[in-house]
């Protein structure tokens, strides 16, 4: 083997090595990897409760909006406080929705409570347990109630909508609170604990109105 022979079959081995060596590093770069999945926004016990609720405070301002006008001024103050209070928490609700592109309506209402809640406390239902009744969400006035409210004036009027709202806010409690026992943190669980909070202090005022007026809740 001749001198040139040696060196061109040395260069040779050495391009085929460097060639080998910038292609493992190109190779992760070239090619394709999965896109990575982010993770959701919100769970389903939150999107389910954010529709939920949204919808529940939203027939609370259907209440306010039939309340006779003329009926007493602390009552009259006491719906506009509860109108701009659950405006501003629909509000940051649907907002909550849109930013995880959630629906804003719940085809199935209540149904969270029952995904998510043996989960979140680690205690799956026994072989052969019926799953909770669902149902409708608890404390909404019916569209005969409704109704009844919007024809109801003076005494009439503050009784049934204190009686209504009442069990309204009952029902929110109720939402709130299941909601608060199955997320174990975050801005949605802060927000239930706060609807907790001021519906049961505006609960308790509506008890004491009704009381003066001979009224009691109704179921």
């Amino acid at each position: 083997m001749t001198r040139s022979t040696l060196v061109r079959g040395v260069a040779f081995v050495s391009l085929a090595a460097l060639l080998l060596v910038i292609g493992a590093a190109l190779r992760p770069l070239i090619a394709p990897t999965a896109p990575a999945v982010a993770d959701p926004i919100l769970s389903a016990t939150e999107v389910g409760f954010a529709a939920d609720m949204a919808a529940h405070h939203q027939q609370a301002m259907q209440m306010v909006q039939r309340l006779d006008p003329g009926a007493d001024p602390g009552i009259v103050a006491l719906a506009r406080q509860i109108h701009d209070t659950q405006s501003v928490e629909i509000g940051m609700l649907l907002g909550w929705l849109r930013l995880a592109d959630a629906s804003p309506t719940n085809r199935d209402p209540m149904a969270w409570m029952a995904a998510d809640a043996a989960a979140a406390h680690h205690h799956p239902a026994p072989a052969g347990a019926a799953d909770p009744p669902l149902g409708p969400m608890p404390g909404m006035a019916t569209m005969t109630e409704l109704d009844a409210l919007s024809a109801a004036r003076g005494r009439e009027a503050e009784v049934l909508f204190l009686q209504l709202m009442y069990r309204h806010h009952q029902g929110g409690v109720a939402m709130a609170q299941a909601a608060d026992a199955i997320l174990t943190g975050g801005p949605v669980k802060q927000a239930a604990r706060d609807m907790m909070a001021t519906q049961s202090q505006e609960a308790g005022l509506m008890g004491v109105l009704l009381a003066q007026r001979g009224g009691h809740p109704t179921p």
